[in-house]
């Protein structure tokens, strides 16, 4: 792959207006050609909140890419936005590149809004690569879930419980996007490597975090921002 496409990433907003608009002016002053949102832009809002949240991003000039997380309504999921594309359960291609994505988490102790069966978050996986549907078409894929692929550093709690999802981390080890992004467990920021992938938490937005990621000639650069 010839083409350099330059990244910025953020997840876990929460609501947080100021997270959003220093997310915009990263995205500007980081001549950005995508900006990715792995979820959780309300803190258990409405879809009007939302609306409201992710119409700062309208102005950034690039494709802004996002899926809602477990913290958001559903109801995002048919969200429109001037700019702003939702991909859970279908794919985005830019420069070659096919961004696919599923939100949500696996089911959680505490009832949030959307979570799902790793049945269903398979499935929705699935639903991404038939999107991709001309035959013979394999492009490089870039992953954006707000859950992390399971038993890696970026899915690790305080308290040691890995709560990512088995349906995330085998899609990457099947699949093998060059890069994997998400966030969900707000204190596993960081990136690890599956495989040929690159698997990227760039740590709550809410805290000022955010990640650039590079991909050029196949080969993925990260910096993390904290």
């Amino acid at each position: 792959m010839a083409v350099r496409v330059k990244m910025v990433a953020g997840t876990d907003f929460h609501g947080s207006r100021l997270a959003f608009e220093s997310f915009a002016k990263n995205v500007k002053d980081r001549d950005a050609d995508v900006a990715l949102l792995c979820g959780d832009i309300t803190n258990f809002g409405t879809v009007e909140q939302a609306k409201i949240l992710l119409s700062m991003l309208a102005d950034v000039g690039v494709p802004v890419l996002f899926v809602p997380g477990n913290c958001d309504p559903p109801s995002l999921l048919d969200l429109k936005v001037n700019g702003l594309v939702c991909i859970h359960g279908s794919s985005f291609i830019y420069e070659g590149l096919a961004f696919v994505g599923v939100g949500g988490s696996p089911t959680t102790p505490f009832n949030t809004l959307f979570e799902l069966s790793e049945e269903e978050i398979a499935e929705t996986l699935d639903r991404c690569l038939k999107s991709l549907h001309s035959p013979g078409y394999k492009p490089e894929m870039v992953l954006v879930s707000h859950s992390p692929p399971k038993n890696t550093m970026l899915d690790r709690t305080f308290s040691g419980f890995h709560a990512g999802s088995d349906a995330v981390r085998r899609f990457i080890e099947e699949h093998k996007p060059l890069l994997a992004l998400c966030g969900h467990i707000h204190e596993a920021g960081g990136k690890e490597r599956i495989g040929r992938s690159i698997a990227v938490n760039p740590g709550p937005a809410r805290q000022g975090n955010y990640a650039v990621i590079v991909i050029e000639e196949g080969k993925v650069s990260v910096e993390l921002n904290r």
